[in-house]
């Protein structure tokens, strides 16, 4: 009987708090201090580490390009004469054909690799997403040189033979278009590079456009779907505002590779130093002047002026990623605005 009434009776309130105890956690295991330190130097060297290489890059180009600084000063910049026989050295030409032949990439390169994107992302059937990916993925991998000997023995005779005289007939009475389209349909000149650096960078910009589309939650795109809009409806108003940042990296690294490319350019550029209103005329860029003359410059002033492009290419690839950085904090500004 005792021992049924001890049965019944409830726990003391103590036991049972001691059962719901939980186990205390073993002992946590005491990092060393200097773990933490080396790894935070280990980070601030490699952060330092890459300014300090563009300083060092900077600084070195410089100093070489001091002779060409002394002996032209602001005229190597608004100068198109090249004459290695005179000492005559000016960067228009080059940097005219660099920025044109850049121009025509990204105009050409642009539209297309956003249909790329957008066709992969929202259109593409299951079954051949991937392969046509991986194929547009494989361009990036063609080297330079390729792509020059390509233009240069395939594109430019087909391209002066059928395109170049069409252009002409279409646009070459224009009043505005006319002077770009008219000339001697060769197939070598500025247009033919652009066109070549089109199909270069198309590959990187489609790339990123088409990683950046794919990361859109679907719930935002099948909203847009549920009330009717159209797939351009969409892309329009949910998937370009969502993505813009990448977008703009995008064609920023596809401007970055066009202006840099050499050998490519170099093949079917025509490499002349002088200005033509005519798209169809030989010119030269920057990185092609460099590859063509710089194992011949065996006099200074000629050596300092080459050193000077290489400074201006330099200096034109920062200025376009800091002004990619300024529109890109002009959007994030408005996007607050709005919200």
């Amino acid at each position: 009987m005792t021992a049924a009434v001890h049965a019944t009776l409830p726990m003391p309130v103590d036991s049972l708090a001691a059962e719901r105890e939980p186990t205390p956690p073993g002992k946590r295991r005491e990092i060393p201090p200097w773990q933490d330190a080396l790894f935070e130097g280990t980070t601030r060297f490699f952060a330092l580490f890459v300014l300090g290489s563009l300083l060092a890059i900077l600084i070195a180009l410089s100093i070489a390009a001091v002779p060409a600084i002394q002996k032209f000063g602001f005229g190597f910049f608004v100068t198109d004469v090249w004459n290695p026989v005179t000492k005559n050295f000016g960067a228009l030409a080059p940097i005219y054909g660099t920025l044109v032949t850049s121009a025509i990439a990204l105009l050409i390169g642009v539209p297309v690799s956003f249909g790329i994107a957008l066709f992969l992302t929202e259109m593409c059937p299951a079954a051949l997403k991937r392969p046509l990916g991986t194929a547009v993925e494989l361009l990036a991998a063609i080297p330079s040189i390729i792509y020059g000997m390509w233009g240069l023995f395939v594109f430019a005779p087909f391209f002066g033979d059928y395109i170049q005289p069409l252009l002409t007939k279409v646009f070459g009475n224009l009043w505005i278009l006319g002077p770009l389209f008219q000339g001697a349909p060769n197939g070598i000149g500025v247009l033919s590079a652009g066109i070549i650096l089109a199909i270069m960078v198309i590959p990187f910009i489609s790339s990123v456009m088409r990683d950046v589309f794919e990361i859109v939650p679907p719930v935002l795109k099948e909203s847009a779907y549920g009330i009717g809009c159209t797939t351009w409806e969409v892309v329009w108003n949910v998937v370009l505002p969502y993505t813009r940042v990448g977008v703009i990296g995008g064609v920023m690294l596809g401007l970055g590779r066009a202006l840099g490319e050499t050998m490519a350019v170099t093949f079917v550029i025509g490499n002349a130093y002088k200005i033509s209103a005519s798209l169809f005329a030989p010119g030269n860029s920057i990185a092609s002047a460099l590859a063509n003359e710089f194992n011949e410059a065996a006099d200074p002033v000629h050596s300092a002026a080459l050193i000077m492009l290489g400074l201006v290419l330099f200096l034109l690839t920062t200025i376009v990623l800091a002004c990619s950085r300024l529109l890109l904090m002009q959007l994030a500004k408005g996007e607050g605005k709005n919200t």
